[in-house]
């Protein structure tokens, strides 16, 4: 659903919709998915160590994106994951191949977020040795 008319201009109702499906799918996917909430509760502590070691804007900005990037990660996973188990519900090697490439994007998003999180925390806590 998208939140612009044809005529270009933004409808405020459709707009408050387009949030509530997306929160909606949010806490769908903590709901849902324990990997999910893994990966929340990681973000959730190095939010915490950004306020504790004071990271720069541009360290913040790369955290957020970090952050961002794998949650995106995990729920276009778990969409396509959904979608392919009502296309296919029969095992089915192509749908596994499928899956395990999803899964192998959010794996390798997650590593790109510890390299960033490495980056920024690591000469951190040396500093305070």
């Amino acid at each position: 659903m998208t939140a612009m008319q044809k005529d270009g201009k933004i409808s405020s109702k459709k707009l408050r919709h387009s949030f509530h499906y997306a929160f909606s799918g949010f806490a769908d996917l903590l709901r849902e998915e324990s990997n999910a909430r893994i990966h929340c509760i990681i973000s959730v502590l190095v939010i915490a160590a950004g306020f504790i070691f004071r990271i720069s804007a541009a360290e913040w900005i790369g955290v957020a994106f970090a952050i961002g990037l794998v949650l995106s990660a995990e729920a276009f996973n778990t969409a396509l994951e959904r979608l392919a188990d009502v296309i296919q519900p029969d095992q089915d090697e192509r749908i596994r191949d499928v899956k395990d490439l999803a899964a192998a994007a959010v794996l390798l998003c997650a590593l790109a977020a510890a390299a960033v999180g490495l980056i920024v925390f690591v000469p951190k806590i040396i500093a305070l040795f």
